[in-house]
């Protein structure tokens, strides 16, 4: 309760660690990177998966695909998974950070945020939202609302309304699903 938000410190014989791009440990606090576990209880192997899991390696260490920061008392935070990150103008962003803030607004009862082309950026966020029933919100009353909240850069470009955000059965947000319609003529998505 004293770290809303936290997954945690490591479980007894549980090595947890961050990494960036560029394969380096990240010691400093508060610094996003690819979080790995190495431990005797992990897997070793995915099911008729080997590349995959092979690519999810990084010597001893393996990892699921999040991003995640720790705190100066080794208390981790995940901001999000690597697929879903959104790459604007060089710059990291996490799509839940955005998410979280649009369904505060009481208009919106879910939203899912994903990158979509842009010439100038290689990237911006969109948002696809789902209104509550007898709700209105306009795109600059959602704007306005956004930049109350977040730095301008991770402010939605554009707002899509949509009767429900598409999950899988455990709930996860099929973003490809949102994206995919944008990156048509684009080939395949950047980053």
């Amino acid at each position: 309760m004293r770290k809303p938000g936290s997954c945690g410190r490591p479980a007894p014989g549980i090595e947890i660690a961050l990494f960036d791009d560029k394969g380096e440990r990240v010691e400093e606090p508060h610094v996003p990177g690819d979080l790995y576990v190495r431990s005797k209880a992990t897997f070793d192997a995915y099911y008729k998966a080997d590349r995959k899991f092979e690519d999810a390696k990084l010597g001893e260490w393996l990892t699921v695909g999040d991003i995640a920061y720790r705190d100066e008392e080794g208390f981790y935070y995940i901001c999000d998974r690597r697929t879903d990150m959104i790459i604007s103008g060089g710059v990291n962003i996490y799509p839940a950070e955005i998410e979280a803030v649009l369904t505060a607004h009481p208009a919106i009862a879910d939203a899912a945020v994903f990158g979509i082309p842009s010439q100038e950026w290689g990237e911006s966020v969109q948002a696809a939202i789902v209104v509550h029933p007898d709700a209105e919100a306009t795109d600059a009353e959602l704007d306005a609302f956004c930049r109350e909240h977040l730095a301008s850069y991770k402010v939605p470009r554009g707002f899509d309304r949509i009767a429900e955000v598409p999950r899988n059965p455990s709930g996860k947000a099929l973003k490809r699903q949102l994206r995919d319609p944008y990156w048509e003529s684009h080939g395949t998505k950047i980053g």
